[in-house]
Formats: structure tokens, sequence, C-alpha cells
């Protein structure tokens, strides 16, 4: 990993120029295994990320949003109680290693003055972090040990903090010329001289050992016996002298756009990759892994939505399920009716008092003449003219409830069937930015109740995808009911085709025409796109289309809602890779 003693070192540094003396203002735990601290110095409020995670821990100040939970962790809990209006006071790197001490002052429980330590350990998958009093006894850590878990070292609450077992290698920044080319003399020769470099040297990484030894010899992988060992040195202490004058220039190699490898130093190893210098670490660390972690924070922060879509559908279909039981219901109000005017008929014939009366039913006559009897119950505290107005009004009550319930079953189907249209995007969502078109579509379509320490986000752009057709045609596809609307109703001009999967979920597809007249693969192939970003699947998959200037929104529609009249139906079958390589701007 690329994080190493001397990216600590980098991390650190930029830290003392910024952070020392600075006040905690609020302690965060976004993430099980990362802390997060706002703080305020002269220089303004400042994020200070500590990822303790096994797969990518670092730390450094960061612009990233992060996503809180509604319940703070008991650690969490405990850091708030204690570092809460702290201050930051001394920073610290365990003689280079991937150990570092941030010490704070603040009171204890009594009010008294006191020193507080978060040690963050960051190696790989034995990182840690842990809260200690000024005499380094344990108070807390995010993940403790005892002697069933690491046979050298525990990490129990009230027991003295210890550094991480030594190994056995040389301190880079003490080492000597001569123990340099004493340690050189002694390695294999057909060993990497990269790999000689990070077992013998502690802190050190494999990316930086690979760029020494490319300064050296031209090659990253070139064996010891082929090295120079006074270019090796050069170069060797080139890199801990400026580690050591704190010269750290920490840079982003970038492949195809995408951020592959990072260093506090510039990497050349990398022939003709992109390397970006960054104005800091956490910038850095920033720009790399909101790439690199981008597929696991979109599953996790994809599961609120999830729940809430899913409660949404059950409350939703059985809220229908009691409205249809309603309206069902409501067909006796013709019988209603009918007791109502047999009372009045007969009227005559009843008296106050009465509780059960036989009629002779006139719609119904037999075949032979007579008529069938309709037992009717009447309430005996009423006349016979008050009994006939209670039928009257339960049916009236029954016509105005069916109409009623009507118009809430179609507005019941109407919004679950949107509901599947989140889904369906939800299964498309590429990115945080994304998911949060996503929750602000949520929120602005009636769920903010729903949506916890939900915030309404800054108006920006919405990135849809964009394809190229085999003759030279911009397509342009939603990947949600927000991107949707920007294409359909902000994008489209009255010469572009619209398309859509016909009766289906599924993403809003324009073919930008610039005024040319698209051929028949172009229109075949926005048909495919749109085919293949829909809930639709298998052969032949039927796709309206139309001009864009004739798909209209209805007054009060849900994003995404669109309504058209005069289209034409395509079937085609979409091929996935064949519209993945025609996929631009990725």
């Amino acid at each position: 990993m690329a994080f190493d003693a001397g990216m600590l070192a980098c991390t650190l540094c930029e830290l003392k120029k910024t952070a020392l003396g600075a006040r905690i203002e609020k302690v965060y735990q976004p993430e099980r295994d990362e802390i997060l601290l706002q703080m305020r110095s002269f220089e303004g409020g400042k994020r200070l990320l500590i990822n303790a995670g096994s797969g990518n821990p670092r730390i450094g100040f960061t612009d990233a949003p992060k996503e809180n939970p509604q319940n703070p962790p008991m650690f969490c809990m405990l850091l708030r109680k204690y570092l809460q209006g702290a201050k930051l006071s001394e920073i610290t790197q365990a003689p280079f290693d991937r150990v570092a001490f941030l010490g704070f002052d603040t009171r204890d429980e009594m009010g008294f003055e006191c020193r507080r330590y978060l040690i963050a350990e960051l190696m790989g998958k034995y990182s840690n972090l842990i809260f200690a009093d000024e005499q380094k006894k344990i108070i807390t850590a995010l993940r403790t040990t005892d002697f069933s878990l690491d046979s050298l070292r525990q990490l129990l609450p009230g027991m003295v903090y210890t550094l991480p077992p030594a190994q056995n290698k040389d301190d880079p920044l003490t080492v000597t010329e001569e123990r340099f080319l004493s340690l050189l003399r002694e390695a294999p020769e057909e060993r990497g001289a990269d790999k000689w470099i990070v077992g013998s040297f502690m802190g050190m990484a494999p990316v930086v050992a690979r760029e020494i030894v490319f300064r050296a010899t031209g090659h990253t992988d070139t064996p010891v016996r082929y090295c120079f060992a006074d270019d090796l040195w050069r170069e060797f202490s080139a890199v801990t002298e400026r580690i050591r004058s704190e010269a750290f220039e920490p840079c982003l190699i970038l492949a195809d756009g995408k951020p592959v490898e990072y260093s506090f130093l510039p990497l050349s190893q990398y022939g003709g990759a992109e390397c970006r210098f960054m104005k800091g670490a956490g910038a850095l660390f920033d720009a790399y892994f909101e790439t690199r972690d981008k597929e696991q924070r979109v599953h996790q922060r994809a599961q609120d939505i999830l729940r809430l879509l899913t409660n949404a559908e059950s409350r939703i279909r059985k809220k229908l399920e009691i409205q249809r039981i309603e309206l069902a219901e409501c067909e006796k109000g013709v019988e209603y009716k009918k007791y109502g005017d047999l009372i009045t008929a007969n009227i005559y014939r009843l008296s106050r008092g009465d509780t059960r009366v036989l009629f002779d039913d006139y719609d119904n006559m037999r075949e032979d003449g007579s008529f069938p009897q309709i037992e009717v119950t009447l309430d005996n505290r009423l006349s016979p003219a008050a009994n006939a107005q209670r039928y009257y009004k339960r049916y009236n009550k029954a016509k105005n409830a069916k109409v009623e319930l009507s118009r809430q079953i179609e507005l019941g189907e109407n919004e679950l069937a949107y509901l599947y249209t989140v889904f369906e995007a939800l299964t498309r969502a590429e990115g945080p930015a994304d998911l949060l078109e996503i929750r602000d579509e949520l929120y602005r379509s009636g769920y903010a109740s729903r949506m916890k320490n939900y915030s309404v986000p800054k108006a920006h752009k919405p990135q849809v995808i964009q394809f190229r057709t085999p003759d030279g045609m911009r397509v342009l596809c939603g990947k949600n009911n927000v991107q949707n609307e920007y294409i359909t109703h902000k994008l489209a001009e009255k010469h572009d085709y619209w398309f859509h999967a016909k009766n289906t979920p599924g993403s809003h597809v324009l073919l930008v025409t610039e005024g040319k007249e698209p051929t028949d693969l172009d229109f075949t192939t926005a048909a495919e796109i749109a085919a293949h970003y829909s809930k639709a699947e298998g052969a032949n998959i039927a796709v309206d289309y139309l001009l864009a200037k004739h798909v209209k929104k209805p007054a009060g529609g849900k994003p995404g809602l669109v309504i058209y009249h005069t289209n034409w139906t395509a079937y085609v079958t979409p091929d996935k890779d064949r519209i993945a390589a025609l996929r631009i701007g990725k």
C-alpha cells in the first residue's frame, strides 16, 4: 500500500502547519472504522479524517461529504465526552513508523486540566485507533485485543500503550552510507532491488522502493546484481532527505483519468501516465479514495434509500388492499337506495317500533308472475320516514366514498409505479452523486419526513450518461428521474428524438441530432440503449420514440413523469457489451 511512514510524515507535516492549536468542535464516526474531527483554527474550519480500516487506512484533512449514523457508536460518544472543546497541542510520529500521536489539552471529569492522546495505527489489516490518557494508559480502543488474538501485545482498557513489535529492519532516516552499502553487499544478487529495500528498511512502501530503483537504474524490477551501489544510495538518500527536510510534493498518478497510485514525492516510473501534483495530502486522499472506494460507498449509502423505498412500497400495497376492500363494500350502496325506495313506497303499512319488514321485490319478477320477498331491517326508535332517510344517507355516503376511493386507489397505483422507477434508478446508480440526486428527488416528491438528517444539496448540473452511435451522433441517457427530467425538459431541442421502453420503468434517452437527419442505425442504437437501461428483459423489447418537442410533463407530476400521444414503436434486442463500447466520458 502507498500509505507508508513517508506518506504519514507528509500528512503530519500538513497538520502541524494548519491544525496545531485548533479547537475540536464536533466528533463524528461516519463509518465503523472512521473518525471525523471537526476543528477550528486561525485558518478557519477543518475536518480531520482518521480511517483505521483494513483496506484504506489514512489520516488527513478532507472535504468529502460524510454521512453520519443517526445513533453514534459508543466509541464516538466517548471521544465526544473528552475531546469536544479540546485543543490539539501535540502531533508526533513513532520513529519512521505508521503510528501517529495526537495530543489534546482538555479537562478531566473533575474539571482539572489534562492531556489525552488519540493514537492512530495505520498498518493495513492491523490498523487501529486508541484513546489514552496522559500516561498513555488506554481508555478505550476501536479494536481491543488480548493474548487470544495477539500473543505479542495486548490492547485493553487500563493497560499502558506500547508500540507494535519492532521489525528487524533499519530506520531509513538514520542509516549511514556505510551501513546501507554493507546491507546491499549481503543481499542476494538475483533479488529485486525494490524488494530488498522494502525488506531491509522500515516504513518504505513498495511504490517508493520502485521509484528509487527506477531513478537509479531506469527500471523498477532491476535485480541487486545489476545495480550500481553509489547510484542506488544517491537516490535512496535523496528520498530520505526529502522526508527529513519536509520537502513533500504530494502527487497523484492517473491512467485513463482514473487514480492508480499516489505518493509524497513525484513518481516517474509510470512513464506516460499523468502525474498530478496536489495542494496537500488531504486533497490527494480525497481525489484518490473518492474514486477508488466509489462502489463500496454506493452500496453502503444506498441501504437507507432501499429501506425507505421498501417500507414505502409495503405501506402503499397495504393501503391499496384496504381501499379495494372498502370499494367493494361501496357496491352495497345500490341496495341501500333500494331499501329506502321500498320503505317510502310502503310507508302506509309501517309504524314506529317495527324492526323487520318484508317487501315485494318488484324489480325481479319470477316467471309465474310473483315477486320475491326482501327483508329490510328497521330501527325501532325511528319513524318509517326517518328509516328511509337513514338508508338514503348510507347510499349517498357509499356513492361519495366510491368516487373518493377510486381516486385514492389511482393515486396509490401511480405512486407505486413511481417507486418502481426509483427502484430501477437505484440499480443504475454509479456513485454518490447519483444517490444524492435520488435522495433529492425523494425529498422533493414528499418523502422528507422519512429521510432522517437530510439536508437539501446545492444546485448542480446532473451528470448524465453519454454515448456515441457508430454513425457519430450523440445519445444522452438518464440514470434516475432527476437526470431524466434534465434530459427531456432542459437539454432536448425540437429536432431531437426521445426514446423510452414501452410501459415499463426505464431511462429517458435522447438522440441529439443537431439539426441533422439520423440514420436507421442511429435510431436503432438509441432504441437499444433505452431498452438496455430499463426494467424490460429478453428479446424484441418495445421502445417508443418520437420528437422530443411532443413529450410533455403533466401538471403536478412527479419527477420523470411524462405524457405523449403521437409516437412510433421499435422492437430491439440490446447487446450489453456493444452498448458499453459506445459509451463516452466514463
